[in-house]
């Protein structure tokens, strides 16, 4: 077993391990080993606004506090990152697949630590391969007309973070709207209460660089996901480009019939997916 290349999960922003838990059971019965983390900032490794629990509760308060994980960045994160996946893998490089905000997390780490990597797997996620940060990508056309900025309550200036109120009843809508339009009604709800409010700003907002000698020789998957109202295709086929222009070898790319989170949409197909890369591994 220890010859075998294990996989590890890493989620977007707001998301947690737990989002992963479907796909590991099907890894698990395809005979794959599969770890799920947290990002810092998320999951367990994110607290909460303390106005969130207070009661009576104060929006104009939620809004403006400043957020308990304002410190983490790009940088942060991947440090932590790196040492899971030395324990993870214990010697052997490890598949990564990163969803979404934790596609620049990943690229980092497939920077700093390529011996870590053993195949880089982008889940509709972002790739900050050409010296520009994830914010950077926000004002792009191919990014026109998404919808998960109007879903973010206050300044992210103000509280350090990308904020959503998962508390507000009358948000659900669009936020299962937004990420999980395929989802099944119960297993939706469930997500929405299980989000971590606060997305740090300074995982999209930091600026680093990658090297063709480094990152560009990590292989490279990316699985688009075609009913993505969150991530628009167009600017997941952008990421595609920019990658292969710093890669050894182009991305393969695979395509999912799904909204942003095919881990609970159709865990079972994107389970089949990660151990046919990780067979390849």
């Amino acid at each position: 077993m220890r010859s075998v290349p294990p996989v590890v999960l890493v989620h977007g922003s707001w998301h947690g391990s737990w989002c992963w838990s479907p796909v590991t059971e099907h890894l698990a019965g395809l005979g794959v080993p599969a770890v799920a983390v947290d990002m810092d900032g998320h999951g367990l490794k994110g607290p909460s606004p303390r106005s969130r629990w207070s009661r009576p509760f104060d929006p104009a308060v939620f809004v403006a506090e400043p957020s308990p994980v304002a410190a983490v960045t790009t940088s942060s994160a991947a440090a932590t990152l790196i040492d899971q996946l030395r324990r993870i893998g214990n010697g052997r490089p490890c598949v990564l697949v990163a969803h979404s905000m934790g596609g620049a997390v990943a690229t980092m780490v497939a920077e700093k630590a390529p011996e870590l990597v053993s195949e880089l797997v982008y889940l509709s996620a972002f790739a900050p391969v050409s010296g520009k940060p994830v914010a950077y990508y926000f004002g792009l056309p191919e990014n026109a007309g998404q919808p998960v900025s109007a879903l973010l309550v206050g300044d992210p200036a103000v509280s350090g973070a990308l904020r959503l109120d998962t508390g507000d009843a009358d948000r659900h809508r669009a936020i299962r709207d937004v990420f999980y339009n395929d989802v099944d009604d119960a297993t939706a709800a469930a997500a929405i209460s299980l989000l971590t409010p606060d997305g740090p700003v300074g995982i999209p907002g930091e600026t680093f660089t990658v090297t063709a000698e480094r990152y560009g020789a990590v292989p490279h998957t990316y699985l688009v996901c075609l009913q993505d109202k969150a991530f628009p295709v167009a600017l997941q086929r952008r990421f595609i480009t920019e990658i292969d222009a710093v890669s050894a070898k182009p991305t393969t790319v695979l395509e999912l019939d799904t909204s942003h989170s095919p881990f609970l949409s159709q865990p079972a197909e994107l389970a089949r997916v990660i151990a046919s890369v990780h067979r390849d591994r």
